[in-house]
């Protein structure tokens, strides 16, 4: 199944690319990790959320490098909101968490 990313690119991923992907996100020692991590803004993302963007903890696979190779080490997961300003290509931290939910940034 294929879909936009926040670039426009259209990327299609397999589960076992998605479970990798999401084993990258970052470990809260109190939540289990199989189900919630942080990505680098430190925004929660919720595992069964990904690509909605409707949901408060919804993430995406951003590419790192844009531009750079299709392989794991470009990619990392991301909560939607902070994939949706990509064009950069840095990484802008719209949304981090404040304890267990998620909020814009300051």
């Amino acid at each position: 199944m294929a879909y936009e990313e926040g670039g426009g690119k259209t990327m299609e991923f397999s589960e076992t690319i998605i479970q990798r992907v999401w084993k990258k996100g970052k470990i809260v020692s109190t939540h289990k990790p199989s189900l919630w991590r942080k990505d680098d803004c430190g925004a929660w993302m919720k595992r069964d959320e990904f690509r909605n963007r409707r949901s408060e903890y919804g993430w995406e696979i951003d590419d790192i490098s844009p531009g750079g190779p299709d392989a794991l080490c470009n990619v990392r997961p991301v909560h939607w909101q902070n994939n949706v300003d990509q064009m950069s290509g840095l990484l802008k931290c719209h949304v981090t968490a404040h304890g267990v939910n998620n909020r814009q940034a300051r």
